[in-house]
């Protein structure tokens, strides 16, 4: 029965093309870093279920407060690659409210220790920078042990 469950996790964590375990896939389009990354880092896309990404990505003029409108071309290239690779497991398994990363039940419990003024830090500044903590995150690993939370 174990071996069955690993071979169950090989294939899942296979089928999203990870790399080395990590949560981002391993290949990024380029559209999604020069439009993505061009403001902030790109987010794996396996922390939101597909309607979220869907919602976004229908709602690129308001983007958390932004106009990030792009041309019907990128949003369909990058579109396709959210919904490939989109949260498909238990934890994303609903919309977190205003489809925030940030609001997910899993991010919340996960950062349940984090103090209000680190948040709110000047090498922090927000929820939504996980590179502050998590310097690897731009590569998709949020692993525990690289954790650095700035003083």
């Amino acid at each position: 029965m174990k071996k069955f469950y690993q071979f169950l996790m090989l294939m899942t964590v296979s089928s999203v093309s990870l790399a080395d375990g990590n949560l981002m896939p391993i290949k990024v389009p380029e559209k999604v870093k020069s439009e993505c990354a061009s403001c902030h880092m790109v987010y794996p896309p396996a922390f939101l279920p597909k309607d979220s990404w869907a919602q976004i990505m229908s709602g690129l003029d308001k983007h958390y407060g932004t106009d990030a409108s792009l041309d019907p071309q990128s949003i369909k290239e990058i579109s396709q690659w959210l919904n490939q690779n989109a949260g498909t497991y238990k934890r994303v398994s609903s919309a977190p409210p205003n489809d925030r990363i940030t609001e997910s039940t899993w991010f919340i419990k996960k950062h349940r220790k984090i103090s209000d003024s680190t948040w709110k830090g000047s090498k922090v500044k927000s929820k939504a920078n996980c590179m502050a903590c998590h310097t690897s995150a731009d590569k998709g690993n949020y692993d525990d042990d690289e954790v650095r939370i700035p003083k």
